[in-house]
């Protein structure tokens, strides 16, 4: 039986597939992180960087680097603190972490020092740098009183984070294709597991058929009307000047406003969205934070207090995340260029990611880490959005720029966008 096959001596296409999905998963793994409370914003498990330690005995140092770009980059993109003092809380504690675990791994080699191992250090110089960054800009001398349950913490997620690491590489068909095969290209066999969907065997009724074939001719008709009207390019930039007015408005109750107003907009742009999943999320967030109450109490629920803190915290946090991510629907398409190299490795990880969070219910808890890995085997052997010869036509449409109409819808939604944080300021 044959299997599809990746490559042990990855050429330079076979490291820049590698890094983009990698990156995809450090991003996808941020916005789940991002979704747990914290008594501090610069706080972070470190779940996002399993990708990273996956990358230490498989990619060369140059990179190793520049997956670490994307993963801090892409965090502040999701997270909408590009423009706040945590990025460079990210910056810093990532990378150090990152240049020291790389360092490390390199000197001491497989045989002698674990990914266990590994991870506790980088979790410690990631914590101490960020302990250092809080001591000058938010806490002053008083920051020795959270430096021992930091540490602590620290320890605690860089153990769970490694021991998850030995047990998914020894155990990972990705991670073993990846290191042991060559590059070849194989066909399925008898027998092999298909990724790809597949045709049921049962048949739905005529009228649940009817409406689903209308929804998708009615989104595919949106989606093309949005593509003829605006450039990629134009319409990104749009986006990163409308990702300032959600990011740096105070007002949680103006944020709901404008995350409807981006959810609208990804509507126009034709993107599959489900209204329900999208409510449950933001639900889910603001209940998680309700278990970290502060300010003052609003109701209680037995011995559960509901304090107005905790809840215009959760929804400012919530409707931030999924507003984020409606305008990043709304902003990127598939035939964006980036200028650079590691804007096109930029572009390529937030393709792959739209495919991570389309297959996101194939992850169950049960079965967590193999399921990672199917998902990592499938989408190293899926085609990325964008690059087959059936969307070159789209690829042409996206390097034209808009129509005037465009321009104008752009100007308009950007102008839009930042009235409810001007409202705030009056």
């Amino acid at each position: 039986m044959k299997t599809p096959s990746l490559t042990a001596s990855p050429g330079k296409a076979e490291h820049r597939r590698t890094l983009a999905l990698l990156g995809a998963f450090c991003i996808f793994l941020s916005t789940i992180e991002y979704l747990i409370p914290k008594p501090m914003p610069f706080m972070r498990i470190g779940i996002a960087n399993l990708p990273l330690l996956l990358a230490l005995d498989i990619l060369p140092f140059t990179a190793f680097l520049a997956l670490l770009g994307v993963k801090v980059i892409g965090q502040a993109l999701i997270t909408g603190t590009l423009f706040s003092y945590i990025l460079l809380f990210s910056l810093a504690g990532g990378g150090i972490s990152a240049l020291s675990m790389f360092g490390l791994r390199r000197l001491l080699g497989r045989e002698r020092i674990s990914l266990i191992g590994i991870s506790v250090l980088g979790a410690l110089l990631s914590n101490g740098a960020q302990l250092a960054l809080a001591r000058i800009f938010i806490f002053g001398e008083s920051a020795r009183y959270i430096t021992p349950p930091f540490l602590a913490m620290g320890i605690i997620t860089g153990l769970g984070l490694g021991i998850f690491c030995e047990y998914f590489i020894r155990r990972s068909r990705w991670y073993a294709e990846f290191q042991t095969t060559k590059v070849q290209k194989s066909q399925k066999g008898e027998g092999e597991r298909e990724f790809l969907p597949s045709s049921s065997p049962s048949v739905p009724s005529v009228p649940l058929w009817f409406l689903s074939s209308l929804r998708f001719r009615f989104r595919e008709k949106r989606r093309g009307a949005y593509e003829k009207l605006f450039n990629s390019g134009e319409l990104c930039l749009a986006g990163l000047l409308m990702m300032p007015a959600m990011v740096f408005n105070p007002d949680p109750y103006f944020r709901v406003i404008q995350f409807l107003f981006f959810w609208f907009l990804a509507w126009l742009s034709g993107k599959k969205n489900n209204p329900l999943i999208t409510i449950l999320i933001i639900l889910g967030i603001v209940a998680f934070n309700l278990t970290v109450p502060y300010g003052r109490v609003l109701f209680s629920l037995g011995p559960v207090r509901i304090t107005e803190g905790a809840l215009l915290a959760g929804l400012q946090r919530a409707v931030t995340l999924e507003g984020l991510i409606m305008l990043s629907r709304a902003a990127i398409r598939g035939d964006l260029r980036l200028p650079g190299p590691f804007g096109e490795l930029m572009g390529e990880s937030f393709r792959i990611l739209a495919l991570v969070q389309e297959r996101k219910h194939t992850i169950t808890r049960k079965n967590f880490a193999m399921d990672i890995d199917n998902l990592m085997f499938e989408l190293s052997e899926t085609e990325a959005p964008g690059t087959s010869l059936q969307n070159t036509e789209t690829a042409a449409a996206g390097r034209r720029g808009s129509t005037t109409v465009g321009r104008i819808i752009l100007a308009a939604a950007v102008i839009l966008a930042w009235l409810p944080w001007v409202f705030t300021r009056l």
